[in-house]
């Protein structure tokens, strides 16, 4: 009921306004709500997008991180915002695809409580250790965690990273323990430390500290070699056939979002994507620029979260 009066209310301003008053828009600064922690992948793409609106508008693009509780927080504030447009969810599969799998409840609707605006890309994660690990392949990480099972432990700080964990023991056979984070930023600081023996991290996050020497990488989880880590193998080819997950990141509007502001939104994000800050997001982190209409995504995550859901049972975990 909150939701459809939301909407309606919504619709009715949007007509009260004159047609001046949409073409206008924004009048103001935006501001992009990131369910994960400051310098996560979803922050640096939704600052590099943010970026290209500026420079399209002139008008600030505010980025409030609002991580936690797998991003739940943050999704949820996304969606009690005011359906004005001036208020946008930079976000991933974790949020629309696979959180409501993994919980039984959730503080907010991926569907009825958002309006879709575009895909912004895809990308691939990487299998990372601590230099000091005596694992120097993926294959020798594997075999140490069959010699101590439940022992070894893996981080994640999103659902991308958690899964890719998850599917590498389901189909490796091998037991890990799990360590939960807000965000994945907060679990490589971990992994430095040495308090988490590997992790399954984007490579917006992971690949800056494999380059630098602070992390060992052992594979990457796409179908092929990361052009930016070419002599890093995939996971599949280093010991686990058929083994790929990736993730993706989304734009969402509050539900009740005049059609006329969709739609100038998309055409905002669209082209921002095309500007300076965000090809450099995509080259630098080898992330693949994707962009849709705002039905295109609707169905996408319809199908994504199908997907999501049956590696999730797949895996034998269970909603919390």
């Amino acid at each position: 009921m909150r939701i459809a009066t939301k909407g309606r209310l919504a619709l009715l301003l949007a007509a009260a306004l004159p047609l001046s008053a949409m073409a206008q828009f924004p009048a103001k600064p935006i501001t992009f709500i990131v369910p994960f922690a400051a310098g996560s992948a979803t922050d640096q793409i939704g600052r590099a997008v943010g970026q290209g609106v500026t420079d399209q508008t002139g008008q600030a693009v505010v980025i409030e991180n609002k991580p936690g509780a797998s991003a739940m927080i943050g999704a949820a504030a996304g969606a009690r915002a005011t359906p004005d447009g001036y208020t946008v969810l930079i976000t991933t599969n974790t949020t629309h695809a696979a959180n409501e799998h993994l919980y039984k409840s959730l503080t907010y609707d991926p569907v009825k409580d958002f309006a879709p605006l575009t895909l912004l890309g895809k990308g691939g994660q990487i299998m990372v250790v601590n230099p000091s690990s005596s694992a120097k392949t993926v294959g020798e990480f594997l075999a140490l965690a069959k010699q101590s099972p439940g022992k070894l432990s893996f981080g994640s700080g999103s659902s991308s990273s958690r899964i890719a964990g998850e599917l590498l023991q389901q189909m490796a056979n091998v037991q890990l323990l799990h360590v939960p984070y807000k965000s994945n930023p907060l679990a490589v600081t971990d992994l430095l430390g040495g308090q988490i023996d590997m992790m399954i991290t984007d490579s917006a996050t992971g690949l800056p500290q494999v380059k630098s020497g602070k992390l060992r990488a052992l594979g990457v989880t796409g179908q092929a070699r990361s052009p930016l880590a070419p002599d890093v193998p995939t996971i599949a080819e280093a010991g686990v056939p058929g083994y790929e997950m990736g993730y993706w990141f989304a734009a969402y509007a509050p539900a009740g979002t005049p059609p006329d502001v969709v739609k100038r939104l998309n055409e905002l994000l669209v082209n921002a994507t095309k500007g300076k800050a965000a090809q450099q997001f995509y080259a630098q982190t080898g992330t693949e620029a994707a962009t849709s209409t705002p039905d295109e995504l609707a169905k996408f995550q319809q199908a994504e979260s199908r997907k999501w859901g049956d590696i999730i049972k797949k895996a034998g975990i269970k909603p919390e």
